[in-house]
């Protein structure tokens, strides 16, 4: 699967987004980012989705001894950034060219328009 695909994957889980939430606001232990999620699952789950996210390059999890500090990747979205940045120009050219497109209909129409109107009075 290529790195796109990975992590569109990764980010399309809540319980993913909210663990990136929470690693927005800084370094979290793999217990801490744990803790909101006990009640619906095990600690292995949560570790497999840390390793989806790991995995995909949005964060990073290092070892600490007993300590598994988790923080978010800088440059984990960069290809989902760039991936974007081409999208919005391809539609950002096409709503350039229907927008022409419609300026040249609308003239012609204008002038269509302006010709009945002046041909009545004679």
């Amino acid at each position: 699967m290529d790195q796109l695909s990975q992590t569109f994957q990764a980010l399309a889980d809540p319980t993913r987004r909210a663990m990136l939430a929470q690693l927005s606001l800084g370094e979290a232990s793999v217990s801490d980012l744990a803790k909101p999620f006990l009640k619906e699952m095990s600690l292995p789950a949560v570790t497999k989705h840390l390793k989806v996210l790991e995995k995909a390059g949005l964060i990073t999890k290092t070892k600490d001894a007993q300590f598994r500090p988790c923080k978010i990747k800088a440059d984990g979205l960069d290809n989902v950034s760039e991936w974007m940045e081409e999208i919005r120009k391809h539609w950002e050219d096409s709503f350039d060219r229907l927008d022409a497109y419609l300026k040249t209909v609308t003239a012609k129409e204008k002038q269509k328009a302006k010709g009945k109107k002046n041909g009545r009075k004679k």
